[in-house]
């Protein structure tokens, strides 16, 4: 009698470990992918945010006019100022100088997003570093570097934005600066707090007992784990860097001209309202307003999806 007359269940036994080989797992990350894209409000915005990039991008091609030339004709009739015309390939109409608003909407589109993604990119970097090195490190470290942490939290970061802008110039370049440097603080202490929590995992411990270096530590074992709560934030983050770009360009002290940002266009759409003139203001707002909404719900789709238990 051979072994398998002797075991009745082995065929059945193969059968199931064939098909659980079949089967593949998914990541953490494939699920969050699956929850992201079943939130309708967060794949919406998704869309809506695409189009404003490729109007940002790709919107000039669209007319013959640039942002800086002025036409002569419309300024002497301000009822035709900021008036959309089709015909003349005018989609936006002009604004109060006899400029082409729709070739200004897209180059203030671009510095707007610009300024909002870069000043990101730049208080996550500082602030996951900053914040991963002061929470892994602990001790007298991580109690001076907090410290200053709350010092600087405690000075009104408009005022400090608004001083290097005015000490230093007025430039993109500082804006970034400026925009970023005063917004990393958040960022730094949400890392160290996800940090502190990952700390004594068992992983950590082992790389410590193996005589692996801190900074290695913190580059391949703490913010690879942090990077869920970074996205996440950085997300959320971009649109108040848009709103605080666009509130220090509506007080005069943002991009100069030729430049212009969705700030400066609606302070100069605000000045336009008396002569009834809606459509100066109007669109630069539109764009505005659509931006930030989209950015605040793929926000909060990526914390659902990375963290479902917060929903």
């Amino acid at each position: 009698m051979s072994l398998a007359n002797l075991n009745p269940q082995q065929p059945k036994t193969a059968e199931m470990a064939e098909h659980m080989a079949e089967v593949k797992g998914r990541s953490l990350w494939a699920d969050a992918r699956v929850r992201f894209v079943r939130n309708k409000a967060a794949m919406v915005s998704l869309v809506v945010l695409i189009l404003v990039f490729l109007f940002a991008f790709f919107g000039h091609l669209l007319t013959p006019y640039d942002n800086e030339t002025i036409d002569w004709n419309v300024l002497g009739n301000v009822a035709k100022v900021g008036q959309p015309s089709f015909e003349n390939r005018h989609y936006f109409g002009f604004d109060d100088s006899g400029r082409d608003l729709y070739s200004r909407v897209v180059q203030g589109t671009q510095i707007s997003l610009m300024v909002g993604i870069v000043g990101a990119m730049i208080a996550v970097i500082v602030g996951t570093i900053y914040g991963a090195v002061a929470g892994f490190v602990g001790g007298r470290i991580d109690n001076a570097m907090m410290r200053f942490v709350d010092i600087a939290m405690s000075i009104p970061y408009m005022f400090v934005l608004i001083l290097l802008l005015v000490v230093f110039g007025r430039s993109i370049g500082m804006l970034f600066v400026g925009i970023g440097l005063t917004a990393w603080l958040d960022m730094s202490r949400i890392v160290r707090g996800q940090t502190l929590s990952i700390k004594n995992k068992e992983f950590i411990e082992a790389a410590v007992a193996t005589g692996v270096r801190t900074p290695t530590i913190i580059r391949r074992h703490i913010v690879p784990n942090l990077l869920g709560v970074v996205v996440v934030y950085a997300t959320l983050l971009v649109p108040q860097m848009i709103l605080t770009e666009s509130f220090i360009s509506f007080l005069g002290l943002g991009v100069q001209e030729p430049l212009t940002s969705w700030g400066a266009l609606i302070s100069q759409g605000t000045s336009t309202m008396n002569y009834g003139t809606l459509w100066q203001l109007f669109f630069p707002l539109a764009f505005f307003v659509v931006t930030i909404f989209a950015f605040f719900f793929i926000g909060d789709g990526l914390r659902d999806a990375l963290d479902p238990k917060d929903r």
